[in-house]
Parts: structure tokens; sequence; C-alpha cells
């Protein structure tokens, strides 16, 4: 069993330290996906609440491990529905426009 070590990752601007038994480097590589991905999601919608960039990122990481698995078993119907899914909620968030307050 490995130890968990508290490792230091920036996501948008911010610190976050997570205690995780993962390789520190390859967190740390995840982490740089996320960030990049939220990033990219910002530019491309205007969104800027971290809350519902995060949604999106995860959508969309989540869709593009749907499809891999896809690819790996044969079926690319999972991919379709998480991909309609993820362009739903981006346009629903772009309609949004930024919270009040």
């Amino acid at each position: 069993m490995t130890a968990k070590r508290l490792v230091s990752v920036r996501i948008l601007g911010h610190e976050y330290r997570i205690r995780t038994d993962a390789d520190p480097a390859g967190f740390a590589r995840i982490a740089e996906l996320v960030d990049e991905t939220m990033g990219r999601l910002r530019e491309r919608t205007g969104v800027i609440d971290s809350l519902d960039l995060a949604i999106m990122a995860a959508l969309n990481l989540a869709r593009d491990l749907v499809a891999e698995r896809a690819s790996s078993e044969g079926t690319a119907s999972h991919d379709e529905r998480v991909r309609a899914l993820t362009e739903r909620v981006e346009g629903l968030l772009r309609g949004a426009g930024p919270p009040a307050g």
C-alpha cells in the first residue's frame, strides 16, 4: 500500500493541496489537463463562474473518457449522447450570463 502524499496543484490560478497516493508527477499532469480544459472553456464560452466551468470541464473530460471506452468496445452511441449533453449544458450556461451579485 502506497502512503498518501500532499500534492500542490494550481487550477485557474488557485492552489489546491490534495492528499493522494498517486504519483505526484502524474497527478500534476492530471491537474494541468483540468486547468487547460477549464481555461479553454472560459475563453470559448465567456463563463466566469468556476463551478460552471468545473461542470463543463467534467462533462468534456467525461465525454473524452466515454469516447475512449466506446472505441475500445466498438460503440459510439454513448459518446454521441454525452456530446449532445455537453453541448446543451454549454449552451444553457452561455445563455445564462454571469451570475448576479
